[in-house]
């Protein structure tokens, strides 16, 4: 125990704090209810911006290409660049002798979850790992079904599947409606931690991978919600399980609790009228059997993430707000999905200097694997098509996730500088919102409903976690300083996904009572839950996206 730190039989507070998160662990979901009071609509104030859009609400979803989601919507707009049937991957790259697997339509539940680490996404994108094969441009992306098929016989088959627009009923009634990015890409050819801080702060900081040592102390770099602060504005992250925005080590300063609300609080400040300037979505990264995950991650239902969609629409299409709207939906990165479009290769800035770690030692040169990215909102003709961008500060500049923090800074005249030299580079978009004069009255109040599942059973939450959940857990164990799991999950005893999202959820709701000061908590140092969650068999799990938020 550290130096200070009271015994937790010394102090009620701690007491009732333990009694309060165990009954976390094993309480009905929608008996729980957010422990802190709503003081948003309270704080919230109504700072002028001039200009058509004052809102804007960011949901980034997991692990899945263009072609994969999207590809095939080309068949209803021949405008997108999509696919027509005839791209194929052959089973061993380079070997022009090889059998081909051709896409198809037939997409449903995919597990296992497909490679995309950063050795990869370099053989599914140049066909192995010779460095010599890296000087191939255009990328001939002809990889994507040996490293599947690396992993398992067969698998190549799933990484060119692809779903039917009917499937995917929202993301379609959307790309119908408003407007589809068709050459937009991960900012960094790897996986979601990097490509999820580049959104954010247009850089990962030398992140070529889900970094333990940085996520422990935090990453350190400035992102858009400290400009967005400097400019007097407002922002506010709204989270199911644990919010992965807490990666930064600005995030998590007391100042800052109050940004943080549970994700059915989003429908109650939709309905009111009061959002924040600047909206971080973060969907269930956890597949419970009350509460499916919703984020589109291998092995999760997308039938779920189609749901979840269509509700953050209707609530953003009734609220008084709308008119003033921006709704941006994107994927973190490709998940290892086939893509037929070339990765860009040339012209591409490192953000910040740094270079990645041994052994690849990556230079932040070249972009990821394309993804679908969608810009919802009244002041966007329908069914538009975004090809190349217009709006290039360099010939080479793209889209990327950088363009976000960089379309931001436009869209709300941010005065802080550009972030990095990537989001500098990056192509904008703010010029989408300049053809019309007055916002549209024709966008659909309702989506049409998705498939119930996907899946042909139920999820169990019995089964390993993946990297990303890991991810997860360390984060969680850092922000009460957790000793078992800080440096994650290697040689510490496992968890299963209902005792982590158990343990996330418990973890972060110590850590905001903590920086919020509510219920005489401010003397809680920590509170480890490793033997509680441990032990538990969680048959019933609480979730923070699924509480009913006061009305």
């Amino acid at each position: 125990m550290k130096a200070g730190m009271k015994s937790p039989g010394r102090s009620p507070f701690r007491a009732l704090l333990a009694l309060t998160l165990i009954a976390l662990l094993v309480t009905p979901a929608l008996t729980i209810k957010w422990p802190f009071d709503d003081l948003w609509p309270h704080h919230h104030k109504k700072v002028e911006i001039d200009g058509k859009i004052k809102t804007i609400v960011l949901l980034v979803m997991e692990n899945r290409s263009f072609d994969h989601m999207v590809g095939w919507m080309k068949r209803f707009n021949p405008e997108i660049d999509g696919l027509t049937g005839e791209e194929s991957n052959p089973e061993r790259a380079g070997d022009a002798n090889s059998p081909r697997v051709f896409v198809t339509d037939d997409a449903e539940y995919v597990d296992p979850d497909p490679g995309h680490s950063f050795q990869a996404i370099q053989e599914e994108v140049f066909g192995g790992m010779d460095p010599e094969l890296k000087k191939q441009n255009p990328a001939p992306m002809n990889g994507f079904v040996q490293n599947a098929n690396n992993m398992f016989a067969g698998f190549g088959r799933r990484v060119m599947s692809a779903f039917r627009p009917e499937v995917v009923s929202s993301l379609t009634a959307l790309v119908q409606e408003f407007a589809l990015f068709d050459r937009w890409f991960a900012a960094v050819p790897s996986s979601t931690q990097p490509n999820r801080l580049f959104i954010h702060s247009a850089t990962s900081h030398g992140a070529t991978w889900n970094d333990h040592k940085e996520l422990t102390h935090g990453f350190p770099q400035k992102t858009i919600f400290d400009s967005i602060e400097e400019s007097g504005l407002s922002f506010g992250i709204y989270f199911a399980n644990l919010p992965s925005t807490l990666f930064f080590k600005n995030l998590r300063q007391i100042r800052r609790a109050f940004n943080f609300h549970p994700f059915d609080l989003f429908f109650k400040h939709a309905k009111e009228g009061v959002l924040p300037n600047y909206v971080v979505l973060e969907p269930r990264y956890f597949d419970l059997p009350d509460f499916p995950a919703n984020d589109d991650h291998p092995s999760h239902d997308v039938a779920e993430g189609q749901k979840m969609l269509k509700q953050v629409y209707e609530a953003l299409r009734a609220s008084p707000q709308w008119d003033e709207s921006l709704l941006l939906v994107t994927y973190d990165e490709h998940g290892g999905f086939f893509d037929h479009v070339p990765t860009p290769l040339t012209g591409i800035p490192n953000p910040d200097g740094i270079v990645g770690p041994p052994p690849f030692n990556f230079e932040f040169d070249r972009l990821g694997v394309r993804v679908a990215t969608l810009a919802i909102s009244p002041w966007v003709e329908k069914g538009t098509v975004v090809h190349e961008p217009r709006l290039k500060p360099t010939p080479s500049s793209q889209f990327e996730h950088s363009s976000i923090p960089a379309t931001v800074k436009k869209l709300f005249n941010l005065t802080s500088d550009f972030l990095t030299k990537r989001d500098a580079w990056a192509a904008t978009f703010e010029d989408l919102f300049t053809l019309r004069d007055t916002p549209r009255t024709d966008c659909p109040m309702i989506l049409p409903d998705p498939p119930k599942a996907l899946r042909h059973s139920a999820p169990t939450g019995n089964g390993p976690l993946s990297e990303w959940q890991e991810e997860l857990v360390q984060l969680a164990a850092q922000l009460t300083e957790d000793p078992v799991y800080l440096y994650g999950m290697f040689g510490q005893p496992p968890m299963n996904v209902n005792q982590a999202a158990a343990y996330v959820e418990s973890q972060v709701l110590t850590f905001l009572a903590k920086q919020r000061g509510d219920a005489s908590l401010l003397e809680v140092e920590s509170y480890p839950m490793t033997t509680q969650s441990s032990k538990i068999d969680n048959k019933e799990h609480t979730s923070l996206g699924a509480e009913k938020a006061e009305m």
